[in-house]
């Protein structure tokens, strides 16, 4: 049986990507290059809104999320769409190169992008780092750390008497009581079994 939980073993941190005109929270973020300007990638879904925007656009920043930021911020960025709500309104960014980078962070990195690679679900973006700055000294929000403390970053609620399944990457709530075989999530695209099931 294939249990994909092992997946949050994979050293990762937590990031607000901002591009203009939009942004969200990813975790699939590396380091491919050294240098003065070494090349950082990131990969987005392709259903998300923020992946239309960064092939219209030249550049996006990574915001390095805290332990100690707000779950306002991940709750903005990570559980709603630029199609609905003005996230640059609800959260207090500054534009740096044209991109909105977000104040409360540990710091930012700002990335021409040079090239992207397509695969079935994601495009992985790849950008060479033009700027970035340290705001302030702290511990970065690691995925482990975000998957051990998502209950109170995403504060998702269910309806009282209903049973829920919560995707334990996004806060997706499904009502239902099974999930459906060939199930995945319609907001962050992982399978059922990342799922959890609430009464």
């Amino acid at each position: 049986m294939k249990n994909k939980k092992i997946t949050r073993k994979i050293t990762q941190g937590v990031y607000i990507l901002t591009t203009i005109n939009g942004g969200c929270c990813v975790d699939a973020v590396s380091q491919i290059s050294s240098g003065s300007n070494p090349l950082i990638s990131v990969s987005v879904m392709k259903d998300n809104y923020t992946n239309t925007l960064l092939k219209k656009n030249k550049k996006f920043a990574l915001s390095v999320l805290g332990v100690d930021t707000n779950p306002k911020i991940i709750e903005t960025f990570g559980m709603h769409s630029m199609k609905d709500i003005d996230k640059f309104k609800e959260v207090s960014t500054t534009k740096i190169l044209g991109v909105n980078v977000i104040d409360e962070s540990l710091g930012y990195m700002i990335c021409e992008i040079v090239d992207f690679i397509e695969n079935d679900t994601h495009t992985l973006f790849i950008g060479r780092l033009i700027e970035a700055d340290i705001y302030k000294d702290g511990e970065a929000m690691s995925y482990t750390y975000y998957q051990e403390h998502k209950d109170e970053l995403l504060k998702v609620t269910t309806e009282m008497g209903k049973t829920a399944f919560v995707c334990t990457v996004c806060g997706y709530v499904y009502y239902g009581e099974i999930l459906p075989d060939d199930f995945k999530c319609p907001k962050c695209g992982v399978e059922k079994e990342l799922f959890e099931k609430r009464d």
